[in-house]
């Protein structure tokens, strides 16, 4: 073999040495890119997918609380009907109560006899409407007899607005004991709705004459 020959073979092998180093480095350089883009993809999905689950839960964590919210007022104006019915009820109750003249007057009277025990002062003024005027002032002495010993009271001539019941003052106006329907109710109102939602549970209970009893 002549030195041509030899130069051309040296050529060639060496070229062949450097075209495999370069498709090596070639597919090196094609995984490390594949594995970086895959890479970079997952990242990019893991990103997505909480972003997208995020997302998804400020939504569901919004509908349960519109639901919850739609639900309260449903509730509340629910048990708003409850009680206006038991008012309405109740009404009806003291109505018929005041039918029986004896049982309702002996009331009124425990009502007064009652305040004027609680009021710290020696003279009173006890307020009713127009028809429970008439009743007080029929009785009034008996009334008047039973009061506690140094206590005075006085039936106002100036009727008050009321379904029933009594309305006792001290005479300089500075202490007051509502015994009116309206003002018991106004009272008994926290624990009508309890009872209410009690009601609305297996072990409701009995509420008996909140007014009588």
């Amino acid at each position: 073999m002549n030195q041509v020959q030899e130069l051309e073979q040296a050529i060639l092998a060496r070229a062949e040495r450097l075209a495999s180093e370069y498709r090596e480095r070639a597919n090196r350089s094609r995984d490390s890119i594949l594995r970086e883009a895959s890479e970079r993809l997952r990242l990019r999905e893991a990103r997505e997918e909480a972003i997208a689950k995020s997302l998804a839960e400020r939504t569901f964590r919004q509908r349960v609380q519109a639901s919850e919210l739609k639900m309260q007022s449903h509730l509340d104006l629910m048990r708003w009907n409850l009680v206006r019915d038991i008012e309405q009820r109740l009404e009806g109750r003291m109505r018929d109560f005041m039918q029986d003249e004896v049982a309702y007057s002996g009331w009124l009277q425990s009502l007064i006899i009652g305040a004027a025990a609680q009021i710290e002062r020696d003279a009173l003024v006890v307020s009713a409407n127009g028809r429970d005027h008439q009743r007080l002032f029929a009785r009034w002495d008996a009334i008047f007899e039973q009061l506690p010993r140094g206590r005075t009271a006085s039936l106002s001539e100036a009727p008050i607005e009321t379904l029933g019941g009594v309305l006792i003052t001290s005479a300089d106006g500075c202490i007051r004991v509502d015994n009116t329907f309206e003002g018991r109710l106004d009272r008994l109102r926290p624990l009508v709705q309890q009872v209410i939602l009690e009601r609305l549970l297996p072990s409701g209970f009995d509420t008996g004459n909140l007014f009588t009893g």
